[in-house]
């Protein structure tokens, strides 16, 4: 994968990169914290560590001893960014449906008030009754 977006979605496919994430969005902090949730070895949270920063998604840093990760929104911004369009075309289509959908249940309506014109658009769509 060699775009950013690709790699990025790559990363968070995973379920415990996405925890590692949501926990270092609370704050920075040190592997050693983040791996005390996880029930796996300490260089299999560092694997994890490693796509997350290719990916753009977290820095790590060396202060003395330690090595603190930050998470970086700027990755994240982009995927949302690029995710907000088909988000916008989604609600669009949405609104469109539940305009047509008023539609329906005012002629419905107006079918109850006058059965004969129910019986006819019946007719019409093929119902059975």
């Amino acid at each position: 994968m060699s775009d950013r977006l690709s790699t990025t979605f790559a990363a968070l496919a995973d379920p415990t990169r996405r925890a590692i994430l949501a926990r270092l969005a609370l704050g920075e902090t040190s592997v050693l914290k983040l791996a005390e949730p996880f029930k796996m070895s300490l260089p299999a949270v560092s694997k994890h560590l490693k796509v997350l920063e290719r990916a753009g998604l977290i820095t790590r840093t060396r202060d003395a001893q330690m090595r603190p990760c930050r998470i970086e929104a700027r990755a994240l911004k982009e995927a949302d960014d690029w995710l907000e369009e088909y988000r916008r075309l989604w609600e669009e289509r949405l609104d469109r449906l539940d305009d047509y959908l008023r539609v329906l249940q005012a002629q419905e309506k107006k079918d109850k008030l006058n059965p004969n014109k129910q019986r006819k658009r019946e007719k019409q769509r093929g119902d059975k009754k």
